[in-house]
């Protein structure tokens, strides 16, 4: 199994040029924060993932393809605003 510190690594560099923070709870759970580039709002906020089942590279690589559906789907579903369609 891979140390926290790799696995936050993995995850926060998945997201480059993003910005995205990985903390790990207490009851050994992850919170994902991936943020907007130009605003810093945070756009997409996972938590509860278990850091445990995250034990093989296909594994990883599943979580970081959800939250990167659920950042675009996100993102699809977002009102535009009048100087988004200039």
């Amino acid at each position: 199994m891979l140390s926290t510190l790799e696995l936050r690594n993995i995850i926060e560099s998945s997201f480059l040029p993003m910005r995205c923070q990985c903390t790990l709870a207490q009851d050994q759970s992850l919170t994902v924060r991936v943020f907007d580039r130009t605003s810093e709002r945070v756009d997409l906020m996972v938590t509860g993932i278990s850091a445990q089942q995250l034990n093989s590279s296909r594994a990883i690589s599943n979580l970081i393809a959800c939250l990167r559906s659920d950042l675009k789907n996100q993102h699809l579903n977002q009102p535009r605003r009048v100087n988004d369609s200039l």
